[in-house]
């Protein structure tokens, strides 16, 4: 059932709808170097078919998973030999791309930059994770969206009605909820939902006038929820998900903590380690009482393991996305690393400078106020270097407790002001 012509092609209007870019490049049969990124069973491979069917170019296929440098050497001479003798030129369809160790990778560089070979490569995975910079800057991405239960039941009943290429030809009878059903567990991937279909066609034994009907049992049993896959390129999306998710919502950030943990199977310690940076990079001082409650749930964590440390690692996570917020420290960082650059060295003043030992005086080592000796134990003096002593890295803000520092500074710069 894999499609020919765009004509077939379900979903994807985004890249191949009418006027777009991909499906007037198609057409026209002046496909360039392209990369296909998208979940499982979103069409990558059968785009790469239908152009394979559209082009009067060479097309050649080869899989990642057991292609060689040498594999991909003879196809650039093959695709040389094209050119030069009979001025046509040849389409390179990679799949997964992804399992293209940098080797394999830098061997089609010289090609795809020469205009030897039109590169096609199709990735489950994020290509700015897997793919080699050149040979990215030298395609054009295209990004491929889940499909829709819809999508999987459309592509379901073209199968049930095609009699050359689907099962058009048995005497088959589904029911609504049994092709919902098989569509709703496929979660839009239509090589799962047609395989299924498939599998309940061939194994349900038919009625008694020879029918075979397919039932909602007999889809069940056809079609399996799928583990969640958690690929290197999942975990760092939900992990940034959960973290700014902190900065607003409590139930979305115990979402992707529980959904990483218990249906991807991630470590705890990654989300742990991930709330710590947040309780100081986005609460901060505003709530320092966040640091705390982060602090002490992977204290717990380590003590009483999982499952039964969720409690006080969600404890932990409300506690955080609840807290007043400020960013104040990580400006204050931001702002004293410009310094460095500014100023290059920095100088030490004199009055700051050890002086515990003889012969500091004989140096100029002297003129340090001690505060305490000074009401409500402030003094003005220059603590930063001469290049930086009007320079204010840390401005606190109204948030929380924070707004008591603020209202501090607030006094102490008066202060140094007179």
């Amino acid at each position: 059932m894999r499609p020919i012509a765009l004509e077939d092609y379900i979903g994807q209007e985004h890249i191949v709808g009418p006027g777009k870019l991909l499906r007037r490049a198609i057409e026209a049969d002046q496909v360039s170097s392209i990369l296909l990124y998208g979940p499982p069973g979103t069409g990558k491979t059968s785009l790469a078919h239908i152009i394979s069917h559209r082009t009067k170019g060479e097309f050649v296929k080869l899989n990642a998973v057991d292609a060689s440098v040498k594999d991909v050497r003879e196809v650039i001479e093959q695709a040389k030999q094209n050119r030069d003798l009979y001025g046509r030129k040849t389409i390179l369809f990679l799949d997964e791309v992804h399992r293209f160790n940098t080797a394999r990778q830098d061997a089609l560089l010289p090609a795809v930059e020469q205009g030897i070979i039109v590169f096609i490569g199709a990735t489950t995975e994020n290509p700015f994770h897997h793919v080699n910079g050149a040979l990215l800057s030298r395609s054009t991405l295209f990004e491929l969206h889940a499909l829709t239960h819809e999508h999987a039941l459309e592509a379901m009943r073209r199968a049930l009605a095609d009699k050359e290429r689907g099962l058009g030809l048995l005497p088959l009878q589904a029911d609504e909820d049994a092709l919902r059903h098989i569509a709703f567990v496929a979660g839009g991937d239509i090589r799962r939902a047609l395989n299924a279909l498939e599998l309940a066609a061939l194994t349900t034994a038919p009625d008694a006038d020879g029918t075979v009907r397919i039932t909602l049992e007999a889809a069940e049993e056809s079609i399996r929820r799928p583990t969640v896959k958690a690929d290197e390129s999942t975990q760092y999306d939900v992990l940034s998900a959960f973290h700014k998710s902190i900065r607003g919502s409590s139930d979305a950030a115990l979402f992707w903590f529980l959904y990483a943990v218990e249906k991807l199977g991630m470590d705890p310690m990654t989300f742990l380690r991930r709330l710590i940076v947040a309780s100081s990079e986005d609460i901060g001082l505003a709530n320092p009482q966040a640091m705390v409650q982060s602090v002490t749930a992977m204290d717990a964590y380590h003590k009483i393991g999982w499952p039964e440390s969720k409690y006080v690692i969600a404890q932990a996570i409300l506690f955080a996305v609840e807290s007043p917020k400020s960013n104040s420290i990580p400006l204050a960082l931001g702002n004293i690393y410009a310094a460095f650059e500014r100023i290059g060295a920095a100088e030490v003043p004199l009055h700051l400078r050890d002086a515990h030992y003889k012969g500091a005086e004989k140096l100029g080592h002297v003129g340090y106020q001690y505060p305490h000796n000074f009401p409500g134990h402030y003094v003005a003096q220059q603590y930063l270097p001469d290049k930086l002593a009007n320079a204010t890295f840390f401005d606190a803000s109204e948030m929380g407790m924070e707004e008591k520092m603020r209202i501090n500074q607030q006094r102490r710069r008066s202060s140094s002001a007179q």
